[in-house]
């Protein structure tokens, strides 16, 4: 396999690991009858912006780069707030 191949492989991965979130998301949202957001969400966010990123790193494309590392801030920032209130024994119902 040569090098453009991997490359190709690693953004097609990614890129399908970042669209099966919304999968998951819908599906959760379908089972509790309400919109939710599960941490898998999350995690899948990351694993796919982190492969897009790679991809992206790889074709020097400053828009994808920008694009793709503003968003795993965002992902990585989620799942912190999730941990901490786990961790507090919180749920954001609570709070609200």
């Amino acid at each position: 396999m040569d090098r453009e191949t991997m490359w190709l492989i690693i953004g097609f991965a990614g890129q399908v690991c970042f669209s099966s979130r919304f999968l998951v998301q819908w599906l959760a949202s379908e089972r509790l009858k309400k919109s939710v957001i599960p941490n898998a969400f999350w995690y899948l966010s990351i694993l796919g912006g982190m492969a897009l990123l790679s991809y992206a790193l790889y074709r020097k494309d400053p828009v994808f780069i920008l694009g793709q590392s503003t968003g795993l801030l965002i992902y990585f920032r989620n799942l912190h707030f999730i941990r901490r209130e786990a961790a507090q024994g919180q749920s954001w119902h609570k709070c609200a």
